[in-house]
């Protein structure tokens, strides 16, 4: 049997599996111990635990449960509630200056905490209330939210950069470096639409009180003194230190990721220990419960990745499908076009951690052949990605923002994020007419590659 026909077997064992319900991970795990007894040798099933250990054994994987204990901790305190409260006291002069802070609330707490998901509960729980009791409406304010915790898989420090770059043998620092001139582009986008959309309902409540005399809670002016808008600094500002030190400690080549995460995991411990009074073990117990649950899940998730992608690679699976793209004779960007539409096809179903994992071995070694720099192309499938955690069928973030503010229907939810989607596929042509944008940073911080 070929190993094309082997990997149609494969691909289509993989699909029906995974909508039979199965947990991502059994399944990955379970088509490759499969094929594992039917086209490996016998000997092989008896490695099975082996291979996963070795797969995993990367110092650079060691930095996940230790970023997702820097993310649970500042999760699970009001930081997000007063970092959005922060930053709104001081843009609220600015026309749309709620929406603007939403967004750029949501880029600190996604720095901060590296998760989309916590980012979208931690500032939505805030923003989207508030931006609702000021008249804005209810589709808008939960696509900004949605949109803005998009950013936890762009902004370093990012769980799905750490597994892109062992995937792709790349350097983290370089690809977190690489994320930040993106990260601000998209940041400058959804304040740009934010300012936009704001202006155009702030004109419709303004007809609509002066034709029917009906008064929105949009006409009405906030006023915040400067010992007020002082007040709100000291909360925020450890954690801003925290971020910038992390970064420094990172960049400035004083740490390895592993030791940056696991510094930043204390000092964020200790920080809602000094600020939020966090120290009891019963306060502090949600925060390792979360941390473990949520690292055993992925690393769990990873394991089974790692082996599903090593026994695409001993059948030659990868390498035909490799071969048979590169053979197809496409032009570099019909290439990524196609490259990028699968992504987009498997967003619909598959968190991106899987579809780094799964895909890596096929779409990298045709992308280099062509002549893309894959730390490039990281950032871009990581855009893109991102859009699957707001477009329908199974965005995530959808679901996050309907549990936190369960009165907005559905369908309002996804009208709201339909325009941020088409930023970031805005951002993504941005990235290939301008490659500097996302290049440019690391190549003057750690040189041209």
């Amino acid at each position: 049997m070929s190993p094309l026909t082997i990997g149609m077997l494969y691909a289509v064992a993989t699909l029906v599996i995974m909508f039979s319900g199965m947990p991502i991970a059994f399944a990955l795990g379970a088509v490759a111990t499969v094929f594992m007894y039917f086209f490996m040798p016998a000997s092989s099933l008896d490695t099975v635990t082996q291979n996963v250990y070795e797969e995993m054994a990367s110092i650079t994987l060691l930095s996940i449960p230790l970023f997702i204990l820097k993310g649970a901790a500042i999760g699970k305190s009001p930081a997000g509630r007063d970092l959005y409260a922060a930053i709104h006291v001081w843009l609220h002069k600015v026309p749309g200056g709620l929406a603007i802070a939403n967004v750029f609330a949501c880029a600190l707490f996604a720095a901060m905490a590296g998760s989309s998901p916590a980012t979208c509960s931690a500032i939505g729980s805030a923003g989207i209330p508030e931006m609702r009791k000021r008249g804005y409406s209810p589709g808008f304010a939960a696509g900004v939210i949605a949109a803005g915790g998009t950013l936890g898989i762009l902004l370093p420090p990012s769980i799905t950069m750490i597994l892109y770059a062992v995937a792709a043998e790349q350097s983290l620092g370089r690809l977190f470096l690489a994320g930040i001139g993106p990260g601000v582009l998209l940041v400058a986008l959804f304040a740009g639409y934010a300012v936009y959309r704001a202006h155009k309902e702030y004109r419709m409540a303004y007809a609509a009180y002066q034709s029917s005399g009906t008064a929105s809670a949009y006409l009405e002016k906030e006023h915040f003194t400067l010992p007020q808008k002082v007040e709100m600094l000291p909360r925020v500002l450890p954690f801003v230190v925290l971020l910038i030190g992390v970064m420094i400690a990172l960049y400035g080549g004083y740490a390895t990721p592993s030791e940056t995460a696991g510094l930043g995991a204390l000092l964020a411990l200790a920080l809602m220990a000094a600020v939020y009074r966090i120290w009891k073990p019963k306060d502090v117990a949600p925060i390792l419960s979360s941390t473990i649950k949520e690292s055993t899940m992925l690393l769990f998730i990873i394991g089974m990745s790692l082996l599903y992608s090593y026994v695409m690679s001993y059948l030659h699976i990868s390498q035909s499908a490799a071969q048979w793209v590169v053979g197809l004779h496409l032009s570099k960007w019909v290439l990524l076009a196609v490259i990028l539409l699968m992504v987009v096809v498997l967003g619909f179903f598959l968190p991106p951690v899987s579809i780094i994992l799964m895909t890596a071995p096929i779409i990298l070694p045709p992308l280099r052949d062509a002549g893309f720099d894959l730390i490039w192309f990281g950032i871009v499938m990581t855009i893109v990605m991102e859009m699957g955690l707001i477009h329908p069928p199974v965005g995530l973030n959808i679901f996050v923002i309907k549990n936190i503010a369960p009165d907005i229907p559905l369908r309002d939810v996804i009208w709201g994020v339909m325009p941020f989607v088409g930023l970031m596929l805005v951002a993504v042509v941005l990235l290939c007419v301008f490659p500097e944008i996302s290049t440019g940073l690391p190549n003057m911080v750690m040189g041209v590659k």
